[in-house]
């Protein structure tokens, strides 16, 4: 075990801040799981499947997060899996039962000290509230985005104006109008509207396209 564990130190440490790399390897070693980094997926951060090919559960993670975003998306992905260990389908995906397992999660990582201020108070309050999913917890969202590189900063959809064309996963749409964490947007070719979250990385369009 101890040869695999290093193997998982070497790797996590590309992705993680360096003091949370021993808290993932024991969940690792505690909860069996197919952990795999992937390719920036723009529609979600990481994922739970319950079986993979193989038959195990299975955790994705985006490879192209900041530290403490890969750490919280990984803390929300193992607590679907520690609540589906315990309880397979019969309690629902953002349930009662994973918000448990999600707090005891952050908890330790709160109290560690070993997070940015701004974060800990982030994810203490998104405790409180306890919302379905760190990206719909803006605010968090928001402070988690904040340790980007520069490189890596993109636009978001809540900082163009109202009426401004975008375009997003090849698609092109007008920005409307604030329904609590998403904007009615219109597709333009279609004229049909979807709810886009404010927090969606677009790609800016002049407004005559």
């Amino acid at each position: 075990m101890s040869k695999k564990n290093d193997q998982y130190r070497k790797v996590l440490h590309r992705y993680l801040p360096s003091e949370f790399v021993d808290m993932v390897v024991q969940l690792l070693n505690d909860n069996p799981v197919n952990f795999k980094i992937v390719k920036p997926r723009k529609t979600k951060l990481g994922d739970f499947r319950w079986k993979s090919s193989d038959g195990k559960p299975q955790i994705t993670i985006n490879g192209d997060l900041n530290p403490y975003s890969f750490l919280v998306t990984t803390l929300h992905e193992f607590a679907h899996l520690i609540t589906f260990n315990k309880f397979g389908h019969r309690v629902s995906p953002h349930g009662k039962e994973w918000k448990i397992e999600y707090t005891k999660l952050l908890l330790p990582a709160i109290d560690s000290n070993w997070l940015p201020k701004e974060l800990s108070i982030a994810l203490t309050t998104s405790i409180t509230k306890m919302k379905a999913s760190s990206c719909t917890d803006l605010q968090l969202q928001r402070v988690l985005l904040s340790y980007n590189s520069v490189e890596d900063e993109l636009t978001t959809l809540e900082t163009l104006e109202k009426n401004s064309i975008f375009a997003l996963n090849g698609r092109v749409f007008e920005k409307g109008l604030l329904r609590r964490t998403r904007f009615l947007c219109t597709e333009v070719k279609t004229k049909k509207q979807y709810l886009i979250n404010a927090l969606a990385h677009v790609e800016q369009l002049d407004h005559e396209r």
